[in-house]
């Protein structure tokens, strides 16, 4: 039977807890809306409302460009493994960025991941779940960002980091700013 609340409560703590990929939707003003699978150890619950995760670099940075543009971000779950289920968390989304003087209390939630680029923090106002029959139940064979993505960019080095973000990481592609340098992504 499908839920709909404003929080958080015990059950959906622990199930979210224990998924190993989630999906994060967003969409700006105008333009593409995204939506992107997110693993590793990047998802913290801080309470019945709110939830921050860790962005690591990739080849985009759509997620912050959206949420400078609009704030509105959607989180989705999904038992890939025993009962079905699916949780969505909506709410609106802030972006904190290494500069940023909430950067260090919220990045030591998280393991040192190279590349890490940008938090969200996400402020909920509605939760939904929804039967899930139609996802099919999967094993996890390995983390690839463990293997693959984290240490590409551990090797880059930050010099190497720096030269991606700003190659691949400064707009979005519909061309808004994502905001990840202070210097006003040049």
């Amino acid at each position: 039977m499908a839920i709909r609340t404003t929080k958080l409560n015990r059950t959906f703590k622990q199930f979210i807890e224990k998924q190993n990929l989630f999906f994060v939707a967003t969409a700006g003003a105008d333009g593409r809306v995204n939506l992107s699978p997110k693993g590793l150890d990047s998802l913290k619950i801080i309470n019945d409302t709110q939830i921050v995760w860790l962005s690591v670099s990739g080849s985009g940075n759509e997620t912050a460009a959206h949420v400078l543009q609009d704030p509105r971000m959607t989180l989705m779950f999904c038992a890939f493994e025993g009962d079905a289920l699916i949780l969505r968390t909506y709410g609106n989304a802030q972006v904190v960025y290494p500069r940023h003087d909430e950067w260090d209390g919220l990045y030591s939630l998280f393991p040192d991941y190279a590349g890490a680029r940008n938090i969200f923090k996400l402020d909920i106002d509605l939760v939904t779940t929804s039967c899930g029959t139609g996802v099919p139940e999967m094993a996890v064979v390995q983390p690839r960002a463990d293997t693959e993505l984290v240490p590409w960019y551990a090797e880059l080095g930050d010099e190497g980091v720096d030269a991606f973000w700003r190659k691949k990481n400064v707009v979005s592609i519909d061309g808004a700013p994502t905001g990840i340098f202070d210097d006003g992504d040049m």
